[in-house]
């Protein structure tokens, strides 16, 4: 398997050649940690869990190193501790707990190393104090800035005009910046907020700005130069082509990662998610009405570069499929002896650039070969292996609708209350509100016997 690897700094898809085939290197920006992720957050986590899982089926389990940071310092991680009382300290633990749970009932992988941005402080100092003494960052009113025309290629990843760079940047005005494109590498920190000991010989406390971060860690666990980073597209400009301008000029290299990859937007419902539209949702109400499967199965759907529409129909089409798949599989295991034909087929699909609709489209197809066969269970043992490399199938029917059932018996009154809400929306002839009534119940194996007039029964799919 060739794997090929869309390069948003080169705008085009070439072959993936490791730095080092016995060390393969992947950094992903992760999480700010003060609230509950939403489930566009969960869009690069899923995207680049697929890659770390064919990276170690590529060139072994043992030879991929991936991190994903932890923002811990963060403006508005210290306005809503002060907004709940609490120390910054135990927001952080809080939240990034959640966040922790949520994504492996996602189905992911732990990283190899998951860095918080305060336990790597010493690291960013270094970096900064290597950036003023190289003259691409200064000193001023107890900040430290970097110096972005004292980097002539500064904008490469984005490649936007200078007048959209300043106003993508959304730049803080002040007087004692050189240039408005210049951004914070330190600053100083007010009473009550975190602080700590300054770089440059700046006498107050301060704290690192945002960007500066991911360049420390990265250069921690994986080096001056690294295979892989990745994130969303929202991150190119500014963060990740700050990353670039930090970390090429502090170690005086031509590049910080070879590869960059950005996963498109999330809409919700094709609209754009915000709180003040009302349809913001969270990864963890989605799943308290679905498995994390079925929302992995949902999410990988649609290409990872494209944007995503994320829809109740979608949704419930996964969980569609992911009951017929373990109604195929049943208990039996993943093949993890031998060459499998099933999976090499996969990861051939996700090696073009993870397309995972083309690798879900060929589950389809061996799906049904699993199926119509009458033979020995090798085959499903083939499917489900498989399925794993995307990180599905990953129990077995019995479990699946265990959980199923548990979950639908848990509450019988909400069952009938939702019925009686989808007989409602019926009868207003609401067939959109109906439909996602029923793909709620079917997620928890509740299957509906209707007629002309509604529901007349309901029982647990076993």
């Amino acid at each position: 398997m060739e794997l090929r690897l869309y390069n948003t700094l080169t705008r085009s898809k070439d072959p993936f050649r490791p730095i080092d085939p016995a060390n393969v290197r992947m950094y992903v920006c992760g999480p700010t940690v003060y609230d509950h992720a939403h489930i566009g957050n969960a869009r690069p986590v899923i995207v680049f869990d697929v890659l770390f899982r064919l990276l170690r089926r590529t060139y072994g389990a043992e030879q991929v190193t991936y991190v994903r940071n932890i923002t811990d310092v963060d403006d508005k991680i210290n306005a809503r501790a002060a907004d709940r009382g609490i120390s910054i300290r135990d927001l952080t633990e809080e939240t990034y707990d959640w966040f922790r749970k949520d994504t492996a009932e996602l189905g992911c992988l732990r990283p190899t190393v998951e860095p918080r941005a305060t336990e790597h402080i010493a690291e960013m100092k270094i970096l900064i104090e290597r950036l003023v003494a190289s003259g691409h960052a200064y000193v001023a009113e107890d900040h430290v800035l970097f110096n972005v025309p004292a980097m002539p290629d500064y904008g490469r990843l984005s490649r936007r005009p200078l007048d959209e760079m300043i106003a993508g940047a959304r730049v803080d005005v002040a007087p004692y910046k050189r240039d408005a494109m210049d951004f914070v590498l330190w600053k100083p920190s007010a009473d009550g907020v975190p602080g700590w000991d300054s770089p440059c010989g700046i006498a107050v406390p301060g704290r690192p700005g945002w960007h500066i971060e991911c360049s420390a860690m990265s250069w921690k666990h994986l080096g001056e130069t690294f295979d892989i980073h990745g994130g969303g597209i929202d991150l190119v400009f500014p963060h990740h082509e700050n990353e670039i301008a930090q970390s090429r000029c502090a170690f005086d290299s031509g590049v910080m990662a070879r590869v960059w990859m950005h996963n498109g937007f999330l809409m919700l419902e094709g609209e754009k998610m915000s709180k003040s539209l009302g349809n913001f949702v969270t990864i963890r109400e989605l799943l308290n009405d679905w498995p994390g499967e079925v929302l992995r199965l949902a999410m990988l759907s649609t290409h990872y570069r494209q944007p995503i529409n994320w829809t109740r129909q979608g949704i419930g089409f996964a969980a569609k499929t992911l009951d017929k798949w373990y109604r195929i599989v049943g208990d039996e295991p993943a093949d993890s002896e031998g060459e499998n034909p099933f999976e090499a087929e996969i990861a051939e699909r996700l090696g073009d650039d993870l397309n995972s609709p083309s690798a879900i489209s060929h589950l389809h197809h061996l799906a049904s070969v699993a199926e119509d066969v009458d033979t020995s269970s090798a085959l499903k043992r083939r499917f489900k292996a498989a399925a794993n490399l995307m990180g599905l199938l990953q129990e077995t029917e019995s479990e699946w609708r265990a959980r199923q059932a548990q979950d639908a018996a848990v509450d019988a009154d909400m069952v009938e209350g939702l019925i009686a809400a989808r007989n409602a929306a019926r009868k207003a002839r609401d067939f959109a509100a109906a439909d996602h009534i029923r793909e709620q119940l079917a997620a928890k194996g509740v299957v509906l016997m209707d007629n002309k007039d509604g529901t007349t029964s309901w029982e647990v799919a076993r």
